[in-house]
């Protein structure tokens, strides 16, 4: 374990001399965000055409809720529901949280820290991709739509700032979508995000509080099952993991191609032959040297790279 972090730390180093810390172009971004609208929008307009099997999956998903005695979204509806005050605030963070904290992050790492934005934004849209294609395979209607005697519209009775369950903006909105829970997964994200940036603080593991609270959120409100809220965290984990694969992967590849682009340019060494001569002047990653303190034809110079092919 030790070995290989100190690899990702060598990778890094080398890398960043070449990467530059660049902002993603801002159009490319707003392409992605529009192409993802279009995909959304292209599986909500099936919605009218899939109340039925909507109603059969969600009967399947609280059959195996409760043959796991894991049913306790009608506790907490109707708890909740007596509770005017704390009903209307609920309903309201569930409305509007996950939207004002994913987008403020977005914004907030693409301005200020564009290498921690591109892991983060490329899981982000693997997320919505998965959430898109459950949503396509197995439309799941929330409590809220199956029984709503059992399963109050807390939304909607407590008529929260920016509802998508009253109105027109309830035709914008998919409600057959309960699994998985976007809302859970993007709240997992936020809070991943948050950590990644307040890594070094002690407290920095306080950020996952937001996912918790967002999963009492949305059981409460009737708008999702407990398994709508495991499959999101499934969902997060999934794209998580594949995206970190793939980012180290390609960490990798462009560290070496870095490294055997510099060992091509005779200037560099010779600078660094000179450098390595005189007292006092260490080599230094991205000065021409292998970007791990030795020059070009060291040992580990030229050929250092090619023991990072495989990670």
């Amino acid at each position: 374990m030790t070995g290989r972090k100190d690899r990702r730390n060598r990778l890094a180093q080398a890398l960043r001399p070449h990467e530059g810390g660049r902002r993603p172009r801002a159009w490319l971004e707003l392409i992605v965000i529009v192409w993802l609208l279009w995909v959304y929008d292209a599986v909500n307009n099936l919605v009218p055409l899939r109340a039925a099997m909507a109603n059969h999956d969600a009967q399947d998903v609280l059959h195996v809720e409760k043959v796991l005695h894991l049913d306790p979204e009608a506790s907490f509806d109707h708890w909740l529901s007596t509770h005017h005050t704390l009903a209307l605030f609920v309903s309201n963070y569930y409305d509007n949280a996950h939207f004002v904290v994913t987008l403020a992050l977005v914004l907030l790492l693409w301005v200020r820290w564009p290498t921690l934005y591109r892991p983060l934004r490329t899981s982000l849209v693997l997320i919505n991709l998965i959430g898109m294609l459950v949503f396509w395979a197995f439309p799941t209607a929330p409590p809220r739509l199956l029984d709503p005697t059992a399963y109050p519209d807390l939304v909607a009775n407590t008529h929260a700032f920016g509802s998508w369950h009253t109105g027109t903006l309830a035709t914008a909105a998919n409600q057959l979508a309960a699994m998985p829970s976007l809302h859970i997964a993007w709240a997992c994200w936020s809070a991943l995000a948050m950590w990644r940036l307040l890594r070094p603080h002690s407290w920095a593991a306080a950020v996952w509080i937001y996912p918790g609270v967002t999963c009492v959120a949305v059981l409460a409100t009737g708008n999702h099952w407990l398994l709508d809220v495991v499959a999101g965290v499934a969902t997060f984990v999934a794209s998580t993991v594949v995206t970190d694969r793939w980012h180290g992967w390609w960490t990798a590849r462009e560290a070496r191609r870095a490294l055997q682009h510099d060992a091509r340019r005779p200037g560099r060494i010779v600078d660094l032959a000179r450098r390595r001569r005189l007292p006092g002047h260490p080599v230094s990653p991205g000065r021409g040297g292998d970007g791990f303190g030795h020059p070009v034809g060291h040992a580990g110079g030229e050929h250092a790279g090619d023991d990072l092919i495989g990670m």
